[in-house]
């Protein structure tokens, strides 16, 4: 961030008064600007056993397979959220079911939140998608998955095996070597 979203000052990193950590202030009339985490927002759709998986035909991972998900946007829940970017990435319907994964992905400042759902008629690639597919467990192609919390929720789906079993909680940060 440079410049102010208020005034179009310069803005710069320090820690407001009655405040804890540094933000971006404006350096003219002193407005805050917080940065917070996104929502991610996904549905492992199911039918007879398989998951629908889509293969990105954006960057980043272009060619990799993903549960359909993506950032929520302003004035839809969680479920509503899931259930749109299931229908734009793989023209698909589904009748959202429960949550039950959670991803802090720390380092993208983001949060991924994953229902199951039931696959409702017919699927097809959506305009982010290369392909649309059903996978049985042992048909998905693991070492292909975009992303590490899509990795994390198919485990958990299939432990669970659509069951509600609550919510599996769990953090990404970078690999460090």
């Amino acid at each position: 961030m440079k410049y102010c979203s208020t005034c179009g000052a310069r803005v710069a990193r320090r820690i407001p008064a009655d405040d804890n950590r540094e933000r971006w202030v404006c350096e003219q009339c002193d407005t805050v600007h917080y940065q917070n985490p996104l929502i991610v927002v996904g549905c492992i759709a199911e039918r007879d056993g398989k998951v629908l998986l889509c293969k990105r035909s954006i960057q980043p991972r272009y060619g990799y397979w993903t549960v359909p998900a993506g950032f929520m946007e302003l004035g839809e829940t969680l479920a509503g959220g899931a259930a749109r970017e299931t229908l734009e990435e793989a023209c698909a319907t589904v009748e959202i079911g429960h949550l039950f994964a959670s991803v802090d992905v720390v380092d993208a400042g983001q949060v991924h939140f994953f229902f199951t759902g039931k696959l409702v008629g017919d699927y097809a690639a959506g305009h982010e998608s290369l392909d649309a597919r059903l996978f049985s467990q042992d048909e998905i192609p693991w070492d292909e998955i975009a992303f590490r919390s899509g990795t994390f929720a198919l485990k958990k789906y299939f432990e669970d095996r659509g069951e509600n079993r609550g919510v599996h909680i769990h953090e990404l940060r970078r690999i460090r070597r």
